[in-house]
């Protein structure tokens, strides 16, 4: 079977209005996805969620225009979280799940991400098989008049979701005493955040809940969280919660205004499932971007870290193949997979919070549960992930990273590779000493931005 040309590792992804995220291009997702997912006589159903791009409204009415196309009856849930849409997609019956997000990017951006009725996102081979419908049999899917899909919008979507984020949560305990900044991203989850922690009973301070189509993960969100560890400080806040523009990773920030990231958030809910009995599979699963610290920490209790390539998708289906039950990426995806079906954000930080709020003391001293090997990430632009990709083959560039991998010896270790959402390649290089850590990315960037054009 041929590489995926269109799914990357999060979905299709690009820039909005341009292929292929044309309005064009989603009524064949549409169409081609309608079309797989059909498998009875019965009424089939596909639910449509979205975050707060302007270039939602275009893509949602194509999609919809391409399921019901093919005789596919659409709920429309509006502006919520990823992990929702799993979650909704499995709850509705549904046959299909779609989100409309490019997650953490900038509202320029946008992607199309599907689930199947099991609420898991789709896998490589039936991402491969729509794209091939999209070349070839669309007009043999079309119904008659009578056959076609109707559309109706979902209005207390959110409120479901809202009353299962909030069961997640600790049975009989509450955030009473705390006081919690929480950035929404101006995304996704710019509603359900603060109120899900207001109705649990803290003292929220709302950031970027003021989505206007373009402000979506500028200068906030899980990407950026300098601004909420800032304000953390100036409220005097307990803790800070920074979500991405879909809401499924978290990233988060103590009383200090220091950032927590998806590894520590790992290690403390690994931890405390272990304590408790409820981790499956004997440790966690994570990515090769995750810190030597993690797996450092989780071998001094006896549990282990099983690495996936990158990619929240390769997580699940580690965890899933293997009986892992907690996974999640550095960039704070965490995957509660007796939960959830994929990153949930929210989910994952109430887990954080009911673990501060039993222990009882300040986030600076139960949420640093390890110290991170020094860690460097550069990423390195280019004019298209093609391009990008033929560098990586590149007999000067492979030389180099040979040499750089030498210079590390075996007390570090040296991640590049091309993102399979954006046109960069990502330099990652950690070990025991920064200084030297540093000049390996510095020098290996250089390297690459020569041959970035």
């Amino acid at each position: 079977m041929t590489a995926r040309r269109l799914f990357g590792t999060d979905g299709v992804r690009g820039l909005a209005n341009i292929e292929p995220m044309t309005a064009l291009t989603a009524l064949k997702i549409g169409m081609a996805a309608g079309r797989m997912f059909q498998r009875g006589e019965y009424r089939h159903t596909v639910v449509i969620g979205k975050d707060t791009r302007l270039s939602c409204y275009m893509l949602e009415q194509a999609l919809t225009a391409g399921f019901t196309s093919v005789g596919m009856d659409v709920l429309l849930l509006g502006p919520l979280p990823t992990p929702a849409i799993a979650k909704l997609t499995r709850s509705m019956r549904a046959d299909l799940g779609v989100m409309i997000s490019a997650s953490h990017n900038p509202f320029e951006d946008n992607g199309i991400k599907l689930f199947g009725p099991d609420g898991y996102k789709l896998s490589d081979e039936t991402e491969m098989n729509i794209e091939a419908l999209m070349g070839d049999g669309l007009e043999a899917a079309l119904v008659p008049s009578k056959r076609l899909g109707r559309v109706r919008r979902l209005d207390d979507a959110s409120g479901r979701y809202l009353e299962y984020v909030k069961s997640t949560f600790p049975s009989g305990r509450r955030l009473d005493g705390l006081k919690i900044v929480v950035d929404c991203a101006n995304g996704a989850a710019y509603k359900v955040a603060p109120t899900v922690l207001w109705e649990l009973g803290a003292e929220v301070v709302p950031m970027a809940v003021s989505p206007d189509g373009t402000n979506i993960n500028a200068k906030c969100g899980a990407t950026q969280p300098q601004a909420l560890c800032e304000a953390v400080v100036t409220h005097g806040a307990d803790i800070g919660i920074a979500l991405d523009g879909d809401a499924d990773r978290v990233v988060m920030c103590d009383e200090q205004g220091r950032e927590i990231d998806g590894d520590q958030v790992l290690g403390l809910i690994g931890r405390t499932w272990a304590d408790s009995g409820l981790l499956a599979g004997g440790g966690v699963v994570a990515t090769v971007m995750s810190n030597l610290g993690l797996e450092r920490y989780l071998e001094k209790r006896d549990l282990h870290l099983r690495r996936t390539q990158v990619g929240d998708r390769y997580v699940v289906e580690t965890m899933r193949d293997q009986g892992y039950n907690l996974g999640g990426e550095q960039s704070g995806h965490v995957v509660l997979g007796n939960l959830s079906t994929t990153g949930d954000g929210l989910a994952a930080a109430l887990q954080v919070l009911g673990t501060l709020v039993e222990e009882g003391g300040l986030a600076s001293e139960v949420l640093h549960v390890f110290d991170p090997l020094p860690q460097v990430l550069k990423n390195v632009r280019f004019a298209s992930r093609e391009r990008a990709k033929a560098v990586m083959a590149e007999e000067f560039v492979t030389d180099a990273i040979a040499e750089a991998e030498a210079r590390l010896h075996a007390a570090g270790r040296l991640l590049i590779r091309s993102s399979g959402t954006e046109p960069v390649i990502r330099v990652m290089a950690e070990g025991e000493d920064p200084a030297e850590v540093r000049a390996v990315v510095d020098g290996l960037c250089a390297t690459l931005q020569a041959r970035a054009n």
